[in-house]
């Protein structure tokens, strides 16, 4: 256990092995919101995040606040898609995926992918969710749970450095999976028939 010894009349702060903190304070002290930590009650809570990554690694990780309209989601493709693009030296030759949502299918959205000049996979409706993210987006669940987040301005800050952390590796290995296994399904060549 540590313990942050107090001065000048200052609450005490201990901190368990299990990582559990106690405030200690005179009776006739307040609480003061300092020297508080937010918790989440009933199971916690969540947050939405927005997400994008290659073979050369992760994009950006954006958290969407609010109910999230084709706009909004223009305008998260704008902040974090084309900078991620960018930032991960992608070239010209790559191609988008996202799923058939509404927001995605959208005819602004759609008029304003074309516009960029951004080559989107073509994604089959009423198809299961094949998209590679759903694979990274399990990466970041597990790698968040061992970090064990208290509350959700803490998940969210640990959701940021633990997305920042996931190798190029791992996502590489997703997008040469995803490739494999998507040759298989139009060519209709069934293993083990």
């Amino acid at each position: 256990m540590t313990v942050n010894h107090p001065r000048s009349g200052a609450p005490c702060k201990s901190v368990s092995p299990r990582g559990a903190s106690m405030i200690m304070r005179k009776k006739k002290d307040e609480y003061n919101p300092k020297d508080t930590i937010p918790t989440v009650k009933h199971g916690g809570g969540n947050i939405i995040l927005w997400g994008c990554f290659s073979e050369k690694g992760t994009g950006r990780l954006h958290r969407i606040e609010g109910r999230m309209d084709g706009a909004m989601y223009r305008e998260i493709l704008v902040n974090n898609l084309l900078p991620s693009v960018r930032a991960l030296k992608m070239g010209r030759g790559w191609v988008f995926q996202h799923d058939n949502d509404p927001k995605h299918t959208a005819r602004a959205t759609k008029e304003w992918l074309r516009k960029k000049h951004l080559k989107v996979l073509e994604w089959p409706s009423q198809s299961p969710d094949l998209n590679p993210i759903e694979n990274l987006w399990r990466e970041l669940k597990v790698r968040i749970a061992q970090r064990q987040p208290r509350n959700l301005k803490d998940l969210e800050k640990v959701c940021m450095e633990e997305w920042a952390k996931i190798p190029a590796a791992v996502c590489a290995n997703l997008v040469k999976t995803y490739r494999k296994q998507n040759i298989r399904r139009y060519c209709n060549i069934f293993e083990g028939l």
